[in-house]
């Protein structure tokens, strides 16, 4: 399916989470980092429209496969 036809969320296991900090470099639409520099997902989890190349490249970056992404049609 393509870009844009469905909605993509994303959470981070902050259990698994080491604070590389790879997911808010790659794509700070989506991420962030909280006051311990760990990873947290911005606002409710909706990855804006457009950025769910960047979002996926985040997730597949992190060394602990902390982020976890579920699309809805």
């Amino acid at each position: 399916m393509p870009e844009g036809w469905f909605t993509v969320k994303v959470q981070i296991d902050s259990g698994r989470c080491q604070g590389h900090g790879r997911c808010y470099d790659i794509d700070p639409e989506a991420f962030g980092d909280d006051a311990e520099g760990y990873g947290k997902v911005l606002g409710d989890g909706q990855v804006p429209a457009g950025h769910e190349r960047a979002t996926r490249l985040a997730a597949a970056s992190c060394p602990e496969r902390a982020i976890t992404l579920a699309e809805e049609a």
